[in-house]
């Protein structure tokens, strides 16, 4: 495909259109965002190699025109002189030189035209490219939000789900029997105090128990002592 085929078939195309019916969108830009810079270097670069060769053309028929006046210099000196001979053929070499750079001028105007022509197209593709890239950019924009979307609905279907229910089902129960050893370790340090008062407030009413009996006993045996 040429470059001028390939631009006009650039900048007559409907981004928007190909976009929405393409089915990797984001890849068919990309596509095309490198089919545009391909071709803008392109036609920068014939539009610079016509830009050379106008300016050359330039030169050429300037000189061509110094040559027309040296001439016509030429042909009144003859004349002046009474050389009619070397008048005619110094007007020969003016309207040789003239007719050159009558060539040489509509060659330039030609190449000006050309020059004009490309750049028109630059910018015309210049602003294709630029609608191309800010497309690109939302379309970037939009895929990400949508990744992250999917990646947060994905994690609220998995929170939903019964697996992960019974999951915090299974941490609450662990953490309450957590809760529950310490508050056991708590209670039995409680409870082996309580015990330790409780077995020396039994002891205590067991010695006055002893010291009851011995009492009674001492007085039965001191009654028996006085009978006797």
């Amino acid at each position: 495909m040429g470059i001028f085929t390939r631009f006009r078939d650039i900048i007559n195309s409907n981004i928007n259109a190909m976009l929405d019916r393409a089915e990797d969108p984001e890849k068919l830009i990309r596509m095309m965002i490198r089919e545009m810079e391909d071709t803008l270097v392109e036609i920068k670069a014939s539009c610079a190699g016509l830009m050379a060769t106008a300016k050359r053309v330039h030169r050429q028929m300037e000189e061509h025109d110094a040559r027309v006046k040296f001439w016509d210099e030429k042909a009144g000196l003859a004349v002046g002189k009474g050389r009619d001979d070397l008048a005619r053929e110094a007007l020969m070499e003016k309207r040789r030189y003239v007719e050159r750079a009558h060539a040489l001028e509509r060659e330039l105007l030609e190449h000006n035209a050309l020059v004009e022509q490309y750049q028109g197209d630059i910018r015309q593709l210049e602003e294709k490219l630029t609608a191309a890239r800010e497309r690109e950019r939302i379309l970037t924009q939009r895929h990400v939000h949508a990744r992250r979307k999917r990646q947060a609905q994905e994690e609220i279907r998995r929170a939903d789900s019964t697996e992960a229910v019974v999951k915090f089902e299974e941490l609450e129960d662990r953490i309450d029997r957590m809760e529950s050893e310490a508050e056991l370790v708590n209670f039995g340090k409680k409870r082996s105090l309580e015990a330790e008062f409780e077995r020396l407030q039994a002891d205590e009413e067991i010695e006055r128990e002893l010291r009851g009996l011995k009492a009674n006993l001492g007085s039965q045996k001191q009654g028996e002592t006085a009978v006797a």
